[in-house]
């Protein structure tokens, strides 16, 4: 047992990594410590740990683990993590990066055909008791504009381009890529937001992307076009989308992450016509713990073999 390594689990849904960790045969090189999300590690556990998985952890916490070599965040954005006055300048911070390229894709493409189809009307109607002829707005030859074209971007770029749609977007290291017409840097974010007839947010929340959709952003759309954010709340300034919305200056909006969630019951996006609230449901999927637990356990043995880990996370630009 002096042997192995000391990994601790701080998730209430444990058993699909510890399955994970027996199916990889990984299980007798590691001790592994399982925690609810409610408890607090030991004393013990603090002095002992060697790597840590979770979905966050509070200010102060991080430094009482003098062994700790390696923190495996459970989601792709680590703003919370990088937000910790104290996290080590040495602990390698890997994030879940890829692990929703099954569901958040559909949830976006279900959300373009949301906004393009007539079926929430007719779905209204009927509770009236309506019959009301309407005509659906085609998705093929329209433009998607991606700002952030990561992995989840360039599995919506694949989808969107088989049902016809013109696929552009901006991507910090600009490369060309398949089913994507035009690959620009983040300085074209403005060509983009021009030519796009829906635009999709799934960028990180960085210092740089703070209020990257603000009025000025929004004025270069497209007076029919649809902003859709499935990245992060910061993203957007509130007040400049509620106005270009109300104003008719764009179509509409259709919102799935927020500056505060749950969203406060008296925010104005609630009641705004034109703008749709989501409630975080791009990301999480049914087997999800199964999509990160994989990623943990190839990353767990990486650790132990001491070779690079993936998904690392790039302190200086925030994700």
């Amino acid at each position: 047992m002096t042997n192995r390594a000391h990994i601790l689990l701080w998730t209430d849904q444990a058993a699909p990594y510890l399955d994970a960790i027996a199916a990889a045969g990984l299980a007798d090189r590691v001790a592994v410590d399982t925690l609810s999300r409610k408890e607090k590690p030991s004393a013990q556990q603090l002095a002992r740990t060697e790597a840590l998985m979770a979905g966050a952890v509070p200010p102060g916490l991080l430094p009482t683990m003098p062994k700790l070599r390696w923190a495996q965040a459970m989601s792709a954005g680590v703003e919370g993590w990088l937000a910790l006055p104290d996290l080590p300048s040495d602990l390698a911070l890997t994030c879940a990066r890829g692990t929703h390229t099954e569901s958040m894709p559909e949830n976006i493409v279900g959300a373009l055909f949301h906004v393009a189809k007539p079926y929430a009307v007719a779905v209204e109607n009927q509770k009236r008791g309506k019959w009301v002829h309407t005509v659906a707005q085609p998705l093929t030859g329209k433009t998607l504009g991606i700002l952030g074209l990561g992995a989840i971007g360039q599995e919506v770029a694949r989808i969107a381009a088989a049902l016809g749609m013109r696929v552009i977007g901006t991507k910090r290291r600009p490369a060309p890529m398949p089913h994507v017409a035009e690959v620009l840097p983040a300085d074209r974010t403005n060509d983009v937001l021009a030519q796009s007839d829906f635009v999709l947010l799934l960028l990180p929340a960085t210092t740089d992307t703070e209020n990257l959709i603000d009025a000025k952003r929004l004025a270069r759309m497209k007076p029919t076009a649809w902003l859709l954010n499935f990245g992060r709340g910061h993203l957007v300034k509130d007040d400049d989308l509620i106005a270009a919305v109300t104003s008719q200056q764009i179509a509409g909006a259709l919102l799935d992450v927020f500056r505060q969630e749950p969203l406060p019951a008296d925010h104005p996006f609630w009641k705004t016509d034109g703008i749709i609230v989501l409630p975080h449901i791009g990301g999480p999927h049914p087997q999800r713990d199964k999509f990160v637990a994989r990623l943990f356990v190839d990353n767990l043995r990486r650790f132990l073999d001491g070779v690079p880990l993936k998904e690392v996370v790039d302190r200086t630009a925030g994700y």
